[in-house]
């Protein structure tokens, strides 16, 4: 049992270990976008804007695959709406920002590794120069950016996004249609940017920072080979007392681990080796505590091919006793929405309901449901979380 233990553990540990990134991504790329602006303040009394005329370039340095830099270039066209008093000017914007990859942070890849969120903020210089009626050799402000940023990714190398971004100036000196600014020594919300666009990742890697999977370093995977351990050796210390429970049998007959060796409906043994008293009830307690599990790998449904050994025990089992039923419950680990949790765990259950019947199991002895996330474990164990079990009736 032990020597079991320590090969399970072993290949448990260079599974993570394989499983890991490290920062094997692309960290440059480059944002192309265009779209439409709306002006807050100021504007002069009877000026009113066209939305139409905006654009960006956006050069981003990812320091990891959660933070990062960019510096943006910005341009504005402004002219009047129809049937306003007519007036032109142009706006230039260099901003320097930081960048969180809200997506990473949230941990987006447990339910999908196309749709990422971005937020950047910061600050620069903007020059607003006006063409008509009044021309003027550019008005300089300091700008400060927020904004949002939705993306999709089409391939390793492109991604598609909206951005919104709101942006203030301080010591506007000049409305956006010439005129004098009122209140130049104080805060302007002078626009809404909305722009949807191309990012475009630099560098030969396969992906790029936005849509990394998040780094496992060793540390982690100690923990959760040392959580793995208490949970096994604790399982072993149930097993024990409830071997203890039963009675007693020859030493070459007795039950040491989960194995197609248990004792059918009607056999029992005696101390000569004859059968006197049946170990059914044994093994029924043992798989309604979790011993025959079936495992599953994250956000799947397909069953760990080390898994299988479980359902062909419980398919002899059953096949053996056919009074038995059973009662598949699946259960997902605590990444992603409860609703989505729900769903992946009704249909782990119901992909092992499935294999049993096709393996010859009538599906009036077996019922399956969902029970949703598996409270019942740390962050650190989420792999024995991912799972379906069996209630034996």
């Amino acid at each position: 049992m032990k020597f079991l233990k320590s090969l399970f553990l072993g290949g448990l540990f260079v599974l993570i270990s394989n499983n890991t990134t490290a920062q094997d991504y692309n960290k440059w790329s480059i944002d192309l976008g265009a779209g439409i602006h709306t002006i807050g303040v100021p504007l002069s009394p009877g000026y009113n804007a066209n939305p139409l005329g905006q654009g960006n370039l956006g050069v981003r340095y990812m320091l990891n695959n959660r933070f990062g830099l960019r510096i943006d270039l910005g341009f504005s066209k402004f002219a009047e709406s129809k049937g306003t008093t007519p007036f032109s000017s142009n706006y230039y914007r260099a901003t320097f920002e930081g960048v969180v990859n809200l997506g990473s942070i949230l941990h987006f890849n447990s339910w999908t590794d196309r749709f990422n969120v971005l937020l950047h903020a910061g600050g620069g210089f903007s020059s607003l120069n006006t063409l008509e009626p009044i021309v003027n050799g550019g008005d300089g402000m300091v700008n400060l950016l927020i904004g949002l940023t939705p993306q999709f990714k089409i391939s390793d190398k492109i991604s598609v996004f909206a951005d919104f971004s709101s942006i203030l100036h301080f010591f506007q000196e000049n409305s956006i249609d010439g005129g004098p600014n009122p209140t130049s020594r104080e805060t302007n919300v002078s626009m809404f940017n909305t722009s949807i666009g191309v990012n475009i990742a630099l560098g030969n890697k396969k992906q790029h920072a936005d849509f990394a999977i998040e780094e496992i370093s060793n540390e982690v995977v100690s923990t959760e080979i040392d959580a793995l351990k208490k949970r096994l050796d604790s399982a072993e210390a149930e097993i024990e007392k409830l071997k203890n429970k039963e009675v007693v049998v020859t030493n070459e007959l007795i039950i040491t681990e989960l194995d197609n060796r248990y004792i059918k409906k009607g056999e029992k043994i005696s101390q000569d080796g004859n059968i006197v008293y049946s170990n059914v009830e044994f093994i029924k307690e043992l798989l309604n505590n979790g011993y025959a599990s079936v495992f599953f790998d994250v956000n799947k449904t397909s069953i760990q091919e080390g898994s299988l050994n479980s359902i062909n025990y419980i398919k002899h089992f059953m096949l053996d006793n056919p009074y038995i039923k059973a009662t598949i419950i699946g259960y997902a680990d605590e990444t992603g929405s409860d609703t989505s949790n729900q769903k992946l765990s009704n249909d782990r259950a119901k992909n092992v309901f499935d294999m049993l019947v096709a393996a010859g199991i009538d599906s009036s002895r077996l019922t399956y449901a969902g029970g949703g996330i598996d409270a019942s474990v740390g962050k650190e164990a989420r792999p024995l979380a991912r799972k379906v079990i069996f209630k034996i009736e």
